[in-house]
């Protein structure tokens, strides 16, 4: 067995597809389009490379079989923002061997040392924007959009090559059709609206869209600064997000709150996509395109993928008010189930307004460091 680099197009090929060899299409593992995943790694086409670079490594027990990858990264703004001088490990995939994980993980750990950086966790994809963490509960669910699924071996495989857990990451599931929760947030949004007369919330528009993105950014880079493991978006990976986007969202589920028409507040849920994409295997074109169209008209679930109040507008009852119109929203057109993820280990105010919506933990993550 050796490690390589993957740097020529053939091996990133292989670094790209290697997860088919490890998931079943019969198991919960939702296969994610490879165009979307070479676009990820690009160094020309994404935008997140332009503030951070990476390595990758591919472990081959001879110069033609796969049997795991990583890669090794550095965001500078994450170093910058944070004021914390560590890499991450991203994309691993192994299979259930010891000393291949161990290699890998050393591998990448090697990397970081030479570029000065001597801290790592992860595994981020390629960061805490995107698909992060291990499963370490819920192994028989399929995972929700940019939400990751991996076999409960790795974390035994981190765990031997002395990795450290270091947080956990909560995904709450909420049944839409309850309605229990709306006379509730009813009386909540009443007191709400008396106390903040000036406070607005709407769905984004068509229209407007690229300024109210503008706004949901705004509000998104204030509100989640103190968050562990947080960097803003820049401009150009906001809007390369955007406009990726633009196509699965559903403009009723962005939300914008605004007093005096400044906006303090989003809550952003997201069609479950990952439903369309467990029918696809990997493959868009030529025919993937046509089960695409199918099933996205059966997408009954929802992931609430960012939720935040600017820090001069927090415990005012806001977010209340956006989860009612959130909630009334998905009730008229259709949705049954909503996963709020990912929430902090520690963040006990956002725990317990999932439970106040009556969620429930039903996946768990874990972030290893060493």
């Amino acid at each position: 067995m050796k490690i390589i680099k993957a740097d020529t197009q053939k091996q990133l090929k292989q670094f790209i597809l290697f997860p088919w060899k490890i998931y079943s299409k019969v198991g919960p593992w939702v296969p994610p389009l490879i165009s979307d995943t070479v676009e990820i790694l690009s160094e020309n086409k994404n935008p997140f490379w332009m503030h951070a670079k990476r390595q990758l490594f591919l472990a081959c027990d001879n110069d033609i079989n796969v049997v795991g990858r990583i890669a090794a990264i550095i965001d500078y703004n994450y170093i910058s923002f944070q004021d914390d001088r560590c890499g991450f490990f991203g994309f691993f995939e192994c299979v259930d061997d010891v000393k291949i994980a161990k290699s890998l993980f050393l591998a990448a750990e090697n990397w970081l040392k030479e570029q000065n950086i001597y801290k790592m966790i992860g595994p981020m994809n390629p960061s805490t924007n995107n698909e992060c963490g291990f499963l370490l509960y819920g192994f028989d669910i399929s995972p929700s959009l940019m939400m990751p699924y991996t076999p409960k071996y790795y974390l035994r495989l981190a765990e031997q090559s002395s990795l450290k857990k270091i947080k956990e990451l909560y995904a709450y599931d909420m049944d839409v059709k309850e309605d229990s929760r709306m006379s509730r947030l009813g009386k909540v949004v009443a007191v709400v609206k008396k106390k903040l007369p000036m406070l607005k919330v709407r769905s984004i528009c068509k229209s407007s869209y690229q300024k109210d993105l503008e706004a949901v950014m705004s509000v998104y880079n204030r509100a989640w600064e103190r968050n562990w493991g947080f960097v803003p978006w820049c401009d150009e990976e906001f809007m390369v997000i955007a406009s990726k986007l633009k196509m699965f969202i559903d403009f009723k589920m962005i939300l914008i709150a605004t007093v005096e028409d400044v906006p303090v507040g989003t809550l952003i849920s997201i069609p479950d996509y990952n439903q369309v994409l467990k029918k696809l295997d990997g493959k868009l074109l030529p025919l993937g395109i046509f089960k695409f169209l199918y099933y996205r008209r059966k997408i009954d679930s929802l992931r609430l993928m960012i939720m935040g109040v600017t820090k001069e507008y927090r415990h005012k009852g806001i977010e209340a008010v956006m989860y009612e119109k959130s909630l009334r929203n998905a009730l008229r057109l259709g949705y049954n189930h909503c996963e709020l993820s990912w929430v902090l280990d520690d963040n006990i105010m956002t725990q317990r307004t999932a439970e106040m919506m009556n969620g429930k933990i039903y996946k768990k993550y874990a972030i290893y460091g060493s």
